[in-house]
């Protein structure tokens, strides 16, 4: 069986199709590659990723934080004071999605 036919099959379970919407999907994807390498407080990712609003980003970072692939810290300080990161699998679904992103550029370039 080739591996695109065991990939459509995956997508017949509704956890991985849901985990799947969820990186792939626009503010998921910009999150996440925002996130690599490095760790960001929540207005430092407001800057980062150019048109989005306040609620998907807190919904974005709320889903990937759910589905473990971003890290959230609340520091204990007066201003309260949250980071973000990426969490290992977090790591593993930047460097598959990093790929595409940059091919995805090329092309549009072409």
């Amino acid at each position: 069986m080739s591996a695109a036919r065991e990939l459509q099959l995956d997508t017949a379970c509704p956890d991985t199709r849901a985990l799947v919407e969820h990186v792939t999907s626009k503010w998921g994807v910009l999150v996440l590659l925002a996130l690599d390498g490095r760790t960001l407080r929540w207005s430092e990712l407001k800057r980062e990723i150019a048109g989005v609003s306040e609620k998907m980003l807190i919904q974005s970072l709320q889903t990937l934080e759910a589905d473990g692939l971003v890290r959230r810290e609340a520091l204990p300080v007066v201003p309260p004071h949250v980071e973000y990161s990426l969490t290992p699998a977090g790591d593993d679904a930047v460097a598959l999605l990093a790929p595409l992103v940059h091919w995805a550029s090329q092309r549009v370039r072409a």
